[in-house]
């Protein structure tokens, strides 16, 4: 039996990661922890918020293969992973990290 605190916080987080803007920082938080499986954990709540079924449809991959690559033992394929973060509005991206020439 789930809490009522912890129902409106996922209520809550659900709301905001539908927004393009609020997945992407909650996405690059995720990065800067550095760890991969929390990646794709955010990654799969921002999914969760736009909706499995509508991803699956979007991006041409079956709802299982999106859980499996989503999920923390998932490894999913640079194509896998562009086609679930362009159907919620994002793309990959490359930044320059402490560059010293």
């Amino acid at each position: 039996m789930k809490n009522t605190t912890t129902e409106s916080y996922e209520k809550g987080l659900k709301e905001d990661l539908i927004n393009p803007v609020e997945a992407a920082e909650y996405l690059n938080a995720a990065l800067e922890d550095g760890s991969y499986e929390v990646f794709l954990m955010a990654l799969k709540d921002v999914a969760n918020a736009k909706g499995i079924s509508e991803i699956a449809r979007l991006t041409n991959l079956n709802r299982e293969n999106l859980y499996r690559i989503l999920s923390t033992k998932g490894n999913p394929k640079l194509t896998s992973l562009n086609s679930v973060l362009h159907s919620v509005g994002l793309k990959l991206a490359v930044e320059v990290d402490n560059y010293v020439g």
